[in-house]
């Protein structure tokens, strides 16, 4: 078994855990009423994706997501989220470090002996979820769970839902695709574009991400034999009777958005290894990104 397959593995038991330490991180993490960003890199910036809509869906404050370095510095916020699992990103460390004494900020990290834990106010570390594989997968959606238990929005059919995608098995028709589409509406945004790009990182493929309305808007001129178009959450009405027309494989998903993301995790890990690839060894990858002074 790879890092990444026995890491996937574990996010229920994983996500039972960062339910329980919403309560003792209540106090670094947003308070109702707050303007708040959430930043990340790669995986942890459609995370962030995910948790900016879910907190406006809720009423709980502005808030909104970015690239870290697409941070707009000339917005205020009364604090600043950074999810980043390894703690020693450059983009990470040096947003906080600008930061500092302006606004409040918090990380939430895998690892408590890196330099994130001196760079921003406040820190939540969710250790038992951080990860060997270069390919984000337990930790992104621990911090995810994290805040939404935060929010008062995680339940335990998440949890009974990711076992269900773990257990179920993948259609030889669906691991077969050449390129895949995923699709959200809302916070499962973020997450379509979180599964296409464990597509592309672990197996190579052809993989792509939309708003669900905007899918129609050109998008839809590649669906045919051999593609699916995969929707996490509820579908627009008709949607999937347009891309059956097509030939091509539509997926509505059934389970909690986040358990989805799972199954798609392990769609990305089946992919790499009919096509022979190591998703533990993804390629021009590394597990953080340090630039050179």
């Amino acid at each position: 078994m790879t890092h990444v397959e026995d890491e996937l593995s574990s996010q229920p038991e994983c996500w039972t855990r960062a339910a329980e330490e919403a309560g003792r991180y209540g106090a670094v993490l947003p308070a109702p009423g707050e303007r708040v960003a959430i930043v990340g890199c790669g995986t942890s910036y459609f995370m962030a994706q995910a948790a900016a809509a879910l907190r406006e869906g809720v009423d709980a404050g502005e808030t909104d997501a970015f690239a870290v370095s697409e941070f707009p510095h000339g917005r205020r916020y009364d604090r600043v989220i950074a999810l980043t699992r390894s703690g020693t990103t450059t983009e990470v460390l040096q947003l906080l470090e600008r930061l500092r004494g302006s606004v409040r900020t918090t990380a939430i990290t895998a690892d408590p002996d890196t330099p994130v834990m001196s760079a921003a106010d406040d820190v939540a570390v969710l250790d038992f979820a951080d990860e060997r594989s270069v390919v984000q997968t337990r930790f992104a959606t621990s911090a995810l769970t994290l805040l939404r238990a935060h929010l008062g929005l995680h339940t335990d059919t998440a949890v009974t839902d990711a076992r269900t995608a773990l257990s179920t098995p993948l259609s030889p028709e669906l691991v077969a695709c050449r390129q895949f589409t995923f699709l959200g509406r809302g916070w499962t945004v973020g997450l379509a574009n979180e599964a296409g790009l464990k597509m592309r990182e672990a197996s190579l493929s052809w993989a792509e991400a939309y708003p669900a309305m905007e899918y129609r808007h050109g998008p839809i001129s590649i669906t045919g034999r051999g593609t699916v178009t995969w929707m996490l959450g509820t579908a627009p009405d008709g949607l999937d009777r347009q891309v059956s027309a097509t030939g091509g494989l539509w997926i509505e998903g059934r389970l909690d958005p986040l358990a989805e993301l799972v199954r798609a995790q392990r769609l990305a890990v089946a992919v790499a290894a009919a096509r022979g690839l190591d998703p533990d060894r993804p390629r021009h990858l590394t597990r953080s990104v340090i630039l050179a002074p």
